[in-house]
């Protein structure tokens, strides 16, 4: 049978008895480190309990040992132990947070191999309960890599959220592999620190300049969330700046528009450095931006062009009259949709009078652009 066992993000606290009885009657357990960090002090501990007798086997001989991503990855080897033996895979957080773990489960259902699932406290989910910002607010999470080209991905996602009103979770680069210890020890992992990942914010913004990211937007930092000294500060990027980081592992809150409650849970329930701000306030929507050149514009050109049919055109000005009053129409429900924050059906309307004003123009060689 297959047993994959979170071990939330307490490690031994947040281990349940249910939890420690399956890895006493397992006959392999397997520790993987790719997912999240689990400490040197946990594994050592868990060896020393599974070494305790109980009345029906000795655990002396439960073999751990210590996987990478590709063996997970592969499974062949963990499905062919679990057809005749116990095999217990444990994992940082809750297993079905990593999607590899549901590939793993479709492929022992179709091996007709039995399994079961221990859920436990979830690092993504702790990370939002403890910045006291409401869990329904949050749009799309997104991981920074220390490679720069990560950090396009993650402007555009904050940016996406942000023209929303919603919260963005950064998760940031965690690494155990140096290729060499296959995970064994946990003394030297990578954690990406959380300036790293504002200094690469701060240049992307000075490319593509929408989301106005800047010293004074406000943010909150949590690290090595779950152990005894963690960490969440919440201030202007200029004041986390200034923050000493070492370890991990490191999430960072681009926050988008705040409730009165959750202005009052950063001010309570987290190291607050400054008052919190709305950051939705900053933001350069590029529909906004669009439309803001395109409505005045195009008016203009329905004005020229009626003038234009005036003065060129006399004796046909009430064949293009029509015309002229449907690009007018558009125009208007264009600003209505703009002022209702309908941006996408402001645009189209500005397309369609654009289009209208334009067939006059190709038709009779009058530009009144």
């Amino acid at each position: 049978m297959l047993y994959i066992i979170g071990i939330g993000i307490n490690e031994f606290e947040s281990l349940s008895l249910g939890s420690m009885e399956i890895l006493k009657n397992s006959d392999i357990v397997y520790v993987e480190r790719f997912t999240g960090f689990i400490s040197d002090e946990f594994v050592n501990n868990l060896s020393d309990i599974l070494r305790i007798t109980n009345d029906s086997r000795s655990t002396n001989d439960i073999e751990i040992k210590f996987i990478k991503r590709w063996f997970i990855e592969d499974g062949r080897k963990i499905l062919e132990n679990a057809q005749n033996s116990n095999v217990c895979i444990l994992v940082y957080g809750d297993p079905l947070v990593a999607t590899t773990y549901n590939e793993l489960l479709v492929r022992a259902k179709k091996q007709s191999i039995e399994f079961k699932v221990v859920h436990s406290s979830s690092g993504i989910l702790s990370l939002m309960g403890e910045s006291g910002l409401q869990p329904y607010k949050f749009g799309k999470m997104v991981t920074m890599m220390d490679d720069p080209m990560s950090s396009i991905t993650v402007y555009n996602t904050i940016y996406e959220n942000m023209c929303l009103g919603l919260h963005t979770l950064i998760l940031t680069e965690y690494n155990n592999d140096d290729g060499k210890n296959n995970f064994q020890s946990s003394s030297n992992p990578f954690f990406l620190s959380p300036s790293r990942v504002i200094d690469l914010l701060l240049e992307r913004e000075k490319e593509i300049k929408l989301l106005n990211f800047s010293v004074e937007t406000y943010g909150l930092v949590a690290t090595k969330i779950g152990h005894k000294e963690s960490t969440f500060s919440s201030g202007t990027i200029k004041s986390l700046l200034k923050l000493e980081y070492s370890g991990g592992p490191n999430s960072i809150i681009i926050p988008g528009k705040l409730h009165f409650t959750e202005v009052d849970s950063i001010r309570y329930l987290t190291s607050m450095i400054d008052e919190p701000t709305d950051n939705t306030e900053r933001i350069s929507i590029l529909a906004h931006r669009m439309l803001n050149k395109y409505i005045p514009n195009t008016k203009v050109a329905v004005d020229n062009m009626y003038q234009l049919i005036k003065t060129e055109l006399s004796g046909l000005s009430k064949d293009y009259a029509p015309v002229i009053e449907n690009a007018e129409n558009y125009l208007l429900d264009a600003q209505i949709f703009y002022n209702q924050g309908k941006l996408e059906l402001a645009i189209l309307s500005v397309g369609y009078a654009e289009g209208l004003i334009d067939s006059i123009r190709f038709q009779k060689n009058m530009n009144p652009w």
